[in-house]
């Protein structure tokens, strides 16, 4: 029997709407009120965050393994800089990329208004660029940048993350894409770059990797001691 076409893969949610309308109640709204700002300006220009439960998630990573020095591939304006920032301490760093000279305004003034602005470098280019550009390893390396290039970034950021360090990856279910046959790509090559991400990831002896359904879909690396 021929497998369905799946014209609307957003109807293969990861974790079900009442669960997560549940887990949302239990985080409340306890952080800081710019992150409901945040929340609100990327609901009304349909901009991808990752959300209140994802990040309180990547804050708990950062400070389990007391991050202290993370890079962000793909920071759009500071949302996910904001939980990491708040991991890292005072004496953090967390460098931010984003192509958008605009968004880095707007994460400046964001994050300035939070108290974290002093843990955060903005960098404006293409994020691999300014990787290679940046020296050291990393406790966190983040990549929430275009999808097509997740498996690029995951080549060039595994030998960069320190053992016991993590790798850590959004949208990695794509709206169910990766799990379906058929599928509506929102741009073509996204999907099977995401699926040949995944694989590499789980493939690669140096790391122990999970896959957190929660949103879209989060994948986490740990580089072996």
């Amino acid at each position: 029997m021929q497998s369905p076409t799946i014209v609307n893969p957003s109807l293969l949610d990861p974790v079900n709407p009442a669960v997560d309308k549940y887990m949302r109640s239990l985080v409340g709204q306890t952080d800081h009120p710019v992150l409901a700002e945040m929340e609100a300006v990327a609901a009304k220009n349909n901009f991808p965050i990752v959300g209140r439960l994802v990040g309180i998630f990547l804050e708990t990573l950062a400070k389990t393994i007391n991050a202290e020095r993370i890079f962000e591939f793909g920071s759009g304006y500071g949302y996910s800089a904001y939980w990491f920032a708040k991991a890292a301490g005072p004496d953090g760093r967390v460098i931010c990329t984003d192509g958008d000279p605009l968004n880095k305004e707007k994460a400046e003034q964001y994050l300035k208004s939070t108290g974290l602005s002093k843990r955060v470098d903005f960098c404006v280019g293409m994020a691999q660029e300014i990787f290679t550009q940046t020296e050291g390893l990393f406790d966190i390396c983040y990549n929430d940048a275009d999808k097509g290039d997740y498996p690029q970034i995951w080549n060039m950021a595994k030998d960069r993350v320190r053992p016991g360090g993590l790798y850590i990856a959004d949208n990695v279910l794509w709206h169910g894409r990766v799990a379906v046959e058929h599928y509506v790509d929102i741009v073509p090559g996204w999907t099977e770059a995401i699926l040949e991400h995944n694989m590499l990831i789980f493939n690669d002896p140096e790391f122990d990797a999970f896959i957190n359904p929660t949103r879209d879909g989060v994948v986490v690396a740990r580089k072996k001691t």
